[in-house]
């Protein structure tokens, strides 16, 4: 036997993915390059570890069995390199995350620098909805969530980041006199797009259309902020977004705000974790950074958070 950890990596990606395209994409390399490698590591073995059928890609029990024993290696091998960079007093392992969709726009900026201070630090993030997040912390699968709204069904500990504003927002297509001082009951007169159940921006829309006894027409459901956005744009309806994350198509003129009564809503980002829960060295060390340096990011990234 003569496998590198390369080969080792490759070959448990493949498995994964079920696919070299996706596996060679998730690993930074070329198609070819993965190929070759999973060959090179297959002419080791006189049983087959995959086969394609109908140019589908199925891993063979016995490949299963390396892949469970490749995940140990590396896993060792990490271990190693942890214990080296531990001795040098530095931080290492994983810091694991899971935000809401529209958190993709808040959380990076304070990851960035945290990060490149802490090289040992893998980041293992999940950009999902508010229904999700809930699911990661109850199952203490994750050391932070990131929402903008409060989970009440868990004991949670937060710290506050920024202020998160959502207001109704069309496309200069549709524009008319209505949109001028406008009550709620717009809402009802309009087609209105709205994130899958179980986003927080749902649940955010859906309060202020209950709390105002609005009757409206729901036109779209789509399951992505990005869509919900490029469906606005087209003209195909209204919906109430966080501002966070249409910054450059207000600049564009590719959407307006519509002033609304008890609009916009202010919601708070929170970074949140279970009561009781364990806080690893890496956890504190970010506690600590935010306390340092969310002023400054938000300053410099954010500064019209300031004033709401």
């Amino acid at each position: 036997m003569n496998y590198t950890l390369n080969q080792l990596r490759i070959f448990y990606k493949i498995t994964q993915t079920k696919s070299i395209t996706k596996a060679a994409d998730e690993l930074h390399l070329t198609q070819p390059a993965v190929s070759i490698q999973l060959k090179n590591f297959q002419n080791q073995f006189e049983i087959p570890l995959t086969e394609t059928v109908n140019k589908k890609i199925y891993i063979t029990d016995f490949g299963h069995e390396i892949a469970a024993a490749a995940k140990k290696i590396l896993e060792e091998a990490m271990g190693i390199q942890d214990k080296l960079m531990s001795f040098k007093g530095e931080l290492t392992g994983k810091l694991k995350l899971s935000t809401v969709s529209t958190g993709k726009y808040v959380l990076p900026y304070f990851l960035s620098v945290f990060l490149k201070q802490n090289p040992g630090i893998n980041l293992v993030l999940d950009v999902t909805n508010r229904q999700k997040v809930t699911e990661s912390l109850e199952k203490n699968e994750i050391d932070f969530g990131l929402t903008s709204m409060a989970i009440d069904s868990l004991r949670l500990e937060n710290i506050e980041l920024l202020k998160n504003q959502l207001v109704l927002v069309g496309s200069p297509i549709l524009k008319s006199k209505k949109w001028v001082n406008a009550k709620p009951s717009f809402l009802e007169e309009i087609p209105l797009i709205y994130r899958e159940r179980g986003s927080g921006t749902r649940y955010i829309m859906e309060d202020y259309i209950s709390s105002h006894g609005l009757r409206v027409n729901q036109k779209l459901e789509l399951t992505s902020n990005e869509a919900v956005k490029q469906a606005t744009i087209a003209g195909l309806g209204y919906s109430i977004v966080p501002i966070i994350g249409i910054k450059n198509e207000l600049k564009l003129g590719q959407l307006e705000v519509i002033e609304i009564k008890d609009l916009p809503i202010i919601s708070t980002w929170n970074l949140v974790w279970p009561v009781g829960k364990k806080i690893t060295p890496i956890m504190s060390a970010f506690m600590k950074f935010i306390e340092l340096e969310k002023s400054q990011i938000i300053e410099q990234y954010f500064p019209y958070a300031k004033f709401i």
